[in-house]
């Protein structure tokens, strides 16, 4: 099934937005793989004929909520969850930059598969994202994957950098359009 043509106006209610992240460096095994979720965020998606679709998305950096700890070597509690929170927060440099943004530039493919490139925003700096979607039964389902130091990023690390996030952070998404 085709998405429908027109302008949508998405938001948390129209689905999950998740960033995924992994752990590197000697410790990993004392840490946690994290699932984020977006869970204040909107987007502006006009879908017509794939060269003159669109999509606009903007995350707040405040909204952003630790739903999983996978792996470590013990779960993951509420204080982990606040203090990590309290790191994104700080990394992301929420307090200047508090919103992520992404702008497509091109929408290529079909309207069952296809391609946006566009520009992200993440803590000041812009670059370059290529996002790949597909479409069914009125959901839109994709993601891309970002590297932390494009954005002049430093990932997060601890004892001394034995511990330490991967550079690469996956994004994904599983939206509902209106039909």
């Amino acid at each position: 099934m085709a998405l429908t043509e027109g302008t949508h106006t998405l938001g948390p209610q129209s689905g999950s937005l998740l960033l995924r992240t992994s752990r590197a460096g000697l410790g990993r095994k004392a840490g946690h793989d994290l699932t984020i979720e977006a869970a204040g965020w909107s987007a502006a998606v006009t879908v017509a004929d794939p060269e003159s679709s669109s999509v606009a998305v903007t995350v707040e950096v405040d909204a952003l909520e630790v739903r999983e700890g996978t792996g470590g070597v013990l779960p993951l509690g509420d204080s982990d969850r606040a203090e990590i929170k309290k790191n994104l927060r700080k990394v992301l440099q929420a307090d200047r930059h508090p919103t992520i943004t992404f702008r497509s530039t091109r929408v290529r493919g079909t309207s069952g598969e296809f391609t946006v490139d566009g520009d992200l925003t993440i803590a000041g700096t812009t670059r370059t994202a290529v996002v790949r979607a597909v479409a069914d039964d009125g959901r839109v389902r994709g993601g891309t994957t970002v590297a932390q130091t494009d954005f002049g990023i430093k990932p997060y690390s601890a004892f001394f950098g034995a511990l330490k996030l991967a550079d690469e952070v996956e994004i994904a998404f599983d939206l509902g359009l209106p039909g």
